[in-house]
């Protein structure tokens, strides 16, 4: 998911009637910690007064809009901390297979200037044996063939500048096995401090997701609740409500990055008039793609098949049928390959969808950075609102480069 043209469209689910003004989900200060959460008894009150009401919906829509910040903030705490304890695996295994080479490296220069030094010893004696002063006088006076001896002459001083050769390689892959040595140290060294940052970081994100699966199954817990109370005080049902109140949000979130969008290309214009030269604006964000990774996030159940086939049962609450579905599975399987650990490490996109920020998937379901159904209610909600349909957000998709929808 990206940028896309604006069309605010509310989701078509069920039979939701009426208007409902809802606030944007990150723009809440409060924290579930803080909240006031409206009871039965204030709903009872309520009901048969139309103002009461009306007053108590609001109060129940701000609930359940600061317990589901709180969550998404700590689960996009977690996200980070994970993709931050990976990058820091990587940078270990990297470090380790450095410092490995290195060794090695160093291992293999010694043993081959511990062979040129065996090797020149060798020589050093055949040359003291056959080459020394006495022996080559010896051999003059005594000789009986001149030529044989001008050979012998010729061996000994080629053998003199074998040994020289043997010995200058031999200085030489020792001060390679030296340099090497050194460099193995101080990459051991920077290894060592890597892997502790790695423990670090592995630490922080366990202690993250930890946090953020409590803080989600306490959204959750509200939320059931709340949304219970929505029904209650409109006459709907629970799933009624919530999957209005994610079109609602999602709308809301998509005339709220249309109006960046328009900022930034405003801005870009008036820079453009300044320099005296055209400038178009950039998408005001990208996801998917060959960046896509895919992050060891805790608790994240990996499942491209099981996720196709719930998308295949939510479609229908949109009157899609199985030509948009093929569009669906086209679109995110070029995406995130269906799978609801897919992260965008150079944008920050996350999940099936790939929402960015990966946060706006809150407004599904506190449990999105773990859960596959929720990123594809939120995704089916966005290409709905932006696109309408999944073959036009698949036809978007493709008809821009890089891709995005």
């Amino acid at each position: 998911m990206r940028t896309s043209p604006s069309r605010r469209v509310l989701v078509a689910t069920a039979v939701v009637v009426g208007a409902l003004v809802a606030p944007v989900l990150t723009a809440l200060p409060a924290s579930a910690a803080t909240t006031q959460y409206p009871t039965w008894q204030d709903v009872q009150q309520a009901k048969g007064n139309e103002q009461a009401a009306a007053a108590e919906v609001t109060k129940v829509q701000a609930a359940l809009q600061s317990v589901q910040a709180d969550a998404a903030a700590k689960s996009q705490r977690a996200l980070d901390a994970s993709a931050a304890a990976d990058r820091a695996e990587a940078d270990l295994a990297t470090a380790t297979q450095t410092a490995s080479t290195l060794r090695n490296q160093a291992d293999d220069a010694e043993r081959t200037a511990a062979q040129a030094q065996d090797r020149a010893g060798q020589l050093a004696a055949t040359l003291y044996r056959d080459g020394s002063q006495n022996a080559m006088t010896t051999r003059i006076a005594t000789t009986d063939d001149p030529d044989q001896l001008l050979y012998q002459l010729g061996a000994v001083d080629q053998l003199s500048s074998t040994w020289e050769g043997v010995l200058e390689d031999a200085s030489v892959a020792g001060h390679t096995a030296e340099s090497l040595h050194d460099q193995a140290e101080r990459a051991e060294s920077e290894r060592s401090t890597l892997a502790a940052a790695a423990e670090d970081r592995s630490a922080s994100a366990r202690n993250a997701s930890d946090a953020a699966a409590r803080a989600v199954a306490d959204t959750q817990q509200h939320s059931d609740e709340l949304y219970a109370q929505l029904a209650a005080l409109k006459d709907t049902t629970a799933t009624t409500e919530q999957q209005y109140e994610l079109g609602v949000q999602v709308a809301a979130q998509q005339a709220a990055q249309q109006r960046a969008r328009e900022r930034a290309a405003a801005a870009a214009a008036q820079q453009a008039a300044a320099a005296a030269a055209p400038s178009s604006p950039a998408p005001a964000a990208t996801s998917g793609g060959s960046g896509t990774s895919y992050p060891s996030t805790g608790g994240v159940t990996v499942d491209p098949a099981g996720a196709k086939a719930y998308a295949r049962s939510a479609i229908g609450a949109y009157g899609w049928g199985g030509d948009q579905f093929s569009c669906l599975v086209s679109l995110w399987t070029q995406e995130s390959g269906w799978r609801a650990n897919a992260l965008n490490a150079s944008s920050g996109a996350y999940g099936i969808p790939q929402s960015l920020p990966a946060s706006k998937m809150a407004v599904a379901g506190a449990d999105w950075r773990t859960n596959a159904a929720t990123q594809i209610n939120w995704g089916l909600a966005y290409i709905h609102d932006a696109y309408g349909s999944p073959c036009a957000a698949w036809n978007h998709e493709m008809s821009v480069n890089p891709h995005w929808y």
